[in-house]
């Protein structure tokens, strides 16, 4: 292990699926007696937190090397948010399944540091980075319990409140919580089996930094406005064209103050009327070139704006395949992929499309998200695991040449908004590109869907456009009506399901493997951590730990 020369060489960025075995090891070699006790992170707890709440995760790296790691989520404390909790219970033992996107608190579950680079800063700019994202997200507070990594040393002398009032006062060194105060925490209360530990004897601080940027929301409804694009296709004679025409559209969407703009299936096609007739697979190779100055030009526009920009799909090489993925741009120039999963006859056959691995839910500063491209509406299991990664709002941009396709597309959209309570946006292509072989025709009618119920319109239709015309769709949509009618609708089948005799499994090779039993990973007993008593003394030392 290298350690750390200077604070200076530690950068923080947002972890990644790929780094997840890394972590795990980080982990283990941070908390050697805990992970003998099995009380570290295991690979399904760090694939869960990526797929609930990946702006969360933090792994601070130093040459190349992950050095570092914090993990959080976002929790709901009610009328008193410094009441007493335990780890287990905080987390959902470890996977953070229960994330509140509507929550007002960033929970600190986790920050540990390889021992080679402890004392270096590490911690601090993994709690830097913390802070920021707090504020980012307008968060009013952010919480962590840390454990009193000294108090088995004072046990004899102290009660933990009187150890930790003594680490306060500076009378007393404590690795854990003296740190914390460092980083501008205040200690709020001590809790008492919070995590199975010998040094602390489970006992734990319960630390709170205050926002000063936050903004309480506005009073009313919580509401978003949406733009679905019903985009003309048309010849452009370069690059700038295409630009200009889409600046045009998200210009519109900005001035009807929307909070997202989404755009149709492949509508960057029409980049291909500027060159001579190509085969189809070789059309989108071609296409596929596109990919840094299109995924630059939307998210540009989004940060412009100030707003989220579904970008429609475009065809990408990851290796030597090639994959029709929609680009997810957010106000903060980050840009999240979602792959299209299911691939029709058409697209495998003519342009040589494979189909995704991967399900990217997407927390925006309005709403949670997901995105299925067109045919991966037409499959139930897709939308349902969305939705119970929270999704609120569904976006489908489709690309379909006949009244019979948009339909199925149509159709099976708004059985997945009543199934699932969700709200789902469509935004399709018109027009027709003469001069580009199997998108020749296009057919659309964007639309915004919603479940059948009284809070909604009538028919479950909250706003549609005129078929096969160019235009903007925008409509506002109330998330409170939508999580009302999932608790007390006429019908709530969220709640109505029965999992005790239907089930289904997410396997997705690029995404995370099947969810383990509790018993069976790490963290798995800490349900019962009421009921431990320390046996072995931790002697790892940190200056940064929160678990």
């Amino acid at each position: 292990m290298t350690e750390v020369k200077k604070k200076s060489a530690v950068a923080v960025r947002l972890a990644t699926r790929a780094d997840v075995p890394a972590l795990a090891a980080l982990n283990r070699a941070a908390y050697p007696t805990m992970a003998e006790d099995n009380v570290v992170w295991g690979e399904t707890h760090l694939y869960s937190h990526q797929r609930v709440f990946p702006q969360g995760q933090f792994v601070a790296e130093h040459r190349g090397q992950i050095v570092g790691a914090a993990a959080s989520l976002v929790v709901n404390m009610g009328s008193d948010p410094l009441r007493s909790h335990t780890w287990a219970g905080i987390t959902d033992s470890g996977y953070f399944t229960n994330h509140d996107p509507k929550g007002d608190t960033l929970y600190g579950a986790d920050v540990y540091v390889h021992p080679g680079a402890r004392g270096k800063g590490v911690g601090a700019a993994l709690y830097e980075a913390r802070r920021a994202l707090c504020k980012k997200l307008n968060l009013r507070r952010i919480l962590a319990g840390g454990r009193l990594y000294g108090y088995v040393d004072y046990a004899g002398r102290y009660s933990p409140e009187e150890y930790a009032e003594r680490v306060v006062a500076g009378e007393i060194h404590d690795l854990v919580l003296s740190f914390q105060l460092h980083q501008g925490f205040t200690l709020r209360s001590v809790m008492p089996n919070y995590l199975r530990d010998a040094r602390s004897l489970n006992y734990a601080s319960l630390i709170e930094w205050l926002n000063p940027d936050y903004k309480p929301p506005k009073k009313g409804p919580r509401k978003v406005r949406v733009s679905c694009v019903q985009y003309q296709m048309r010849k452009v004679r370069s690059f700038a064209e295409f630009a200009r025409q889409t600046a045009y559209f998200v210009d519109v969407a900005s001035d009807y103050d929307s909070d997202f703009v989404l755009l149709p299936e492949l509508f960057t096609v029409q980049l291909l009327s500027q060159v001579d007739a190509l085969s189809p697979q070789d059309g989108m190779k071609k296409l596929a070139e596109y990919t840094p100055k299109f995924t630059k030009l939307m998210s540009d526009l989004a940060v412009k704006y100030g707003l989220t920009i579904i970008a429609g799909s475009h065809p990408v090489f990851k290796g030597e395949k090639l994959y029709n993925i929609a680009h997810v741009c957010l106000p903060d120039g980050s840009i999240v992929e979602q792959p299209k999963l299911h691939v029709t006859p058409n697209e495998r056959k003519w342009w040589g499309i494979h189909g995704g691995n991967r399900v990217a839910v997407i927390d925006t500063p309005a709403a949670r998200i997901g995105v299925s491209i067109c045919y991966d509406v037409e499959f139930p299991e897709l939308v349902r695991y969305q939705a119970d990664a929270g999704v609120e709002i569904l976006f489908v941009p489709f690309c379909t040449d006949n009244r019979q396709s948009y339909l199925r597309v149509r159709y099976c959209a708004h059985a997945r908004a009543i199934e699932n309570q969700i709200y789902v946006c469509l935004a399709g292509n018109v027009g027709n590109l003469p001069d580009v072989t199997n998108m020749d025709i296009q057919y659309g009618q964007a639309a915004v869907l919603t479940p059948s119920d009284f809070p909604f319109a009538r028919d479950g239709v909250a706003a549609e456009a005129d078929s096969n015309e160019e235009t903007v769709l925008v409509c506002d949509l109330d998330l409170d009506d939508l999580h009302e009618s999932r608790s007390g609708g006429t019908v709530t089948p969220r709640l109505d399901r029965r999992p005790e005799i239907f089930k289904y499994v997410a396997i997705f090779p690029d995404n995370e493997p099947p969810r383990v039993a509790l018993a069976e990973g790490p963290l798995g007993d800490q349900r019962t951590v009421s009921e431990i008593r320390p046996t072995t003394l931790d002697t790892e030392g940190t200056e940064d730990a929160e678990k």
